[in-house]
């Protein structure tokens, strides 16, 4: 459990660098978002890893570790969308953008420490192909709710799909780009 906490952190690494790079260059454009909008990209890049992983080539000179990292990103957005709204301007700064994802990533990172205790890691096991799938399996399930006002009767509710799309996500990372090195 500890290397699995370790190389979850390494990955987590990786995804908060890239989401500050973006902010300088971009700030928080993402704010205009509405959360349908933020499901329906996250899903682009869960498409665009299946795709890739069933041609086993690429036009476009990005692999499957960017979409990834780019999933758990859009994710944390999605989260803080679901508690903020959308907003019609950029009406947050750099350092809330960051303290928000630092919030929604450590619960993701605590469910998924508490999620790995009871599963006994059997994501170790698992193909890099199953996360994908899970993760589209989650957006459909997500894009269900979404088109029922957000209600559930028996079912988790969005944030919980989210969750686990960012930590299937981290998943993906890790084997691809941490495990064993």
């Amino acid at each position: 459990m500890d290397l699995t906490t370790k190389q979850f952190d390494k990955a987590i690494e990786m995804c908060r660098d890239l989401y500050i790079m973006k902010l300088g260059d971009y700030g928080a454009a993402w704010r205009l978002m509405r959360p349908t909008s933020v499901t329906d990209q996250i899903l682009i890049k869960a498409n665009r890893i299946r795709s890739l992983e069933t041609k086993g080539e690429a036009m476009v000179d990005e692999g499957i570790l960017p979409e990834f990292i780019g999933i758990v990103n859009y994710g944390i957005i999605a989260l803080i969308q679901l508690e903020k709204g959308y907003a019609d301007k950029k009406d947050i700064d750099k350092d809330e953008a960051i303290a928000l994802y630092d919030h929604y990533m450590d619960k993701a990172r605590s469910l998924m420490l508490a999620k790995n205790h009871d599963y006994d890691e059997i994501w170790r096991k698992m193909r890099v192909s199953s996360y994908t799938d899970l993760i589209l399996m989650k957006l459909m399930r997500t894009k269900e709710i979404e088109n029922h006002d957000g209600r559930t009767k028996v079912s988790e509710g969005i944030d919980a799909n989210y969750m686990d799309m960012i930590n299937y996500s981290i998943f993906g990372i890790i084997q691809l780009a941490i495990d064993g090195k």
